[in-house]
C-alpha cells in the first residue's frame, strides 16, 4: 500500500489564476508564431517550385527559322555621322531610332532617326 502523504505529492495542484492566464497567452503567442512560420516557409516553397517549373511548351524561336523578307519590305536609310564620331548606345522603339554618338572632340550627340521618313527627325546635343 502506499502512504497517503505520497498520493498528495504526486498530484498537480491547480497553478495561480494569474500563472494560467501567462501560460495561455505563451502558448497562443507560440501557435501564432508557428503558424506565421508555416504560412511563410510555404509562400516560399511556392516560388521556388513555382521559378524551378518545367518550361512552357511553347518551342523556342531560333534565327535560322526567321524567314527573310522579301526584297519590298526591307527598311533601308542612312544617318550621316561626323567623321570620327563613335556610336556608344542605340535604342530602337516601333519605327525610330535613337543613336548615343561620341564625337571626335569628346562631345556627345543623340541623333532621332525615322524609318517611316527615312530621315533624320532630331539631334540634341549634350552638354555638361
Amino acid at each position: 500500500m502506499t502512504s497517503p502523504n505520497l498520493d498528495d505529492e504526486n498530484e498537480e495542484k491547480p497553478l495561480d489564476p494569474a500563472v494560467e492566464r501567462v501560460r495561455r497567452k505563451l502558448v497562443r503567442f507560440i501557435v501564432i508564431n508557428l503558424g506565421l512560420l508555416f504560412v511563410a516557409l510555404m509562400a516560399v516553397v511556392g516560388a521556388l517550385v513555382y521559378k524551378t517549373r518545367a518550361p512552357s511548351s511553347a518551342p523556342a524561336v531560333e534565327r535560322s527559322e526567321i524567314p527573310a523578307p522579301d526584297g519590298q519590305n526591307i527598311v533601308e536609310g542612312e544617318i550621316s555621322l561626323p567623321a570620327g564620331s563613335r556610336i556608344v548606345s542605340q535604342s530602337l522603339s516601333g519605327k525610330r531610332i535613337t543613336l548615343d554618338v561620341e564625337l571626335q572632340d569628346g562631345s556627345r550627340t543623340i541623333f532621332l532617326y525615322d524609318f517611316s521618313e527615312r530621315r533624320v527627325i532630331g539631334q540634341v546635343r549634350v552638354t555638361r
